[in-house]
């Protein structure tokens, strides 16, 4: 069992060739070309792609959540983990006081030691994201929203449209989108397709996060087939869920997605993204992700520009660590505001 088996990989591209399953299909800089939508083009591409090892991926991941990092290298781990979360809130309830004291947190999560590097985004629905926009206005740290109908995704597509179009007028970088699940898994690839085109034309400038919800796809081989039609339809970032469903991330559907990334890149030139979002709680989980970034995709997604955490507790573990790093005793939670 290898690293490499865990993974899909690309058909026809690069990396095929005589002994990789489905080699001589169609190919993914080929559909990438001509803009294929139909399910018959796209149903040949990923149901090409060769099978992923369920237990395999399990056992592999496991086997890297054993790593340990030494201890010079902890800060240094903990401090990228926070420079990738997207400190989110996605209830109801949220509040333009609440996201405000979201934003402070973001640009400066712990203001007693102004070395922590600040998050990478706030993630929240866009009728607050005028509110984001100007709390975070001459800071580094971007305005993420959900739209697309999000979590279920139930909606048309001009409904779709408008709530990107919403939020993007409104001051959005990002856009994270959910697939339509329902179509998916009834093999009308071509429909997923042409609607995170769509959303990615609406996006205009802003980043393009596509949420596959993995929770709901049932076997890692759609996880595949699902990162790839996301990739090849045009996203900058593959997600792996909205937080709203269980399971959401796990390590070993992100061994998938960051396999997927990897190959892609191999076969197209075109790096993307991966955020892993939901169940993201403590910082052993954090710096364990990091490790499987690594170790799957390579050090060069060890960046929030390729790699995200989406997460609300988490932040305050992440502080609570490094400050025990630092002085040798484990603060308080009481020492830090709740996100």
């Amino acid at each position: 069992m290898t690293a490499e088996s865990t993974k899909a990989r690309p058909v026809g591209g690069p990396a095929g060739g005589p002994d990789v399953p489905g080699a001589g299909l169609v190919s993914p800089a080929a559909l990438l070309a001509e803009g294929a939508t139909s399910d018959a083009a796209l149903r040949q591409l990923l149901h090409g792609l060769p099978g992923v090892d369920q237990v395999g991926a399990a056992q592999r991941a496991a086997a890297l959540a054993t790593r340990s990092i030494k201890k010079d290298a902890k800060l240094w781990a903990l401090d990228t983990a926070v420079s990738m979360v997207d400190l989110t809130t996605l209830e109801g309830a949220d509040t333009p006081g609440k996201v405000r004291g979201l934003c402070a947190k973001g640009r400066l999560p712990d203001p007693a030691d102004r070395a922590v590097p600040p998050v990478a985004a706030i993630c929240i629905y866009p009728d607050l994201v005028a509110v984001a926009r100007e709390a975070l206005a001459g800071s580094t740290v971007k305005v993420a929203s959900v739209a697309t109908a999000f979590p279920s995704g139930r909606a048309s597509l001009a409904v779709k449209l408008a709530d990107v179009a919403d939020a993007v007028a409104a001051g959005a970088d990002e856009v994270d989108m959910v697939i339509d699940r329902g179509a998916f898994l009834a093999g009308r690839y071509g429909q997923v397709a042409e609607e995170i085109r769509a959303v990615r034309d609406a996006c205009g400038p802003a980043h393009l996060k596509v949420i596959l919800e993995t929770g709901e796809l049932a076997t890692l081989d759609n996880v595949a087939r699902a990162s790839w039609l996301a990739m090849l339809s045009g996203a900058d970032f593959i997600k792996t869920s909205t937080g709203k469903v269980a399971p959401a991330a796990t390590p070993p559907v992100t061994l998938v997605m960051l396999g997927a990334v990897a190959d892609f890149a191999a076969a197209t030139g075109r790096r993307v993204g991966v955020k892993v979002a939901g169940g993201v709680r403590t910082a052993k989980d954090a710096v364990r992700y990091l490790v499987l970034v690594k170790e799957t995709a390579g050090p060069e997604w060890l960046t929030p520009a390729l790699f995200r955490i989406g997460a609300s507790s988490l932040l305050n573990d992440l502080l609570m660590q490094r400050r025990k790093q630092l002085t040798g005793v484990y603060p308080s939670p009481d020492y830090f505001s709740l996100d």
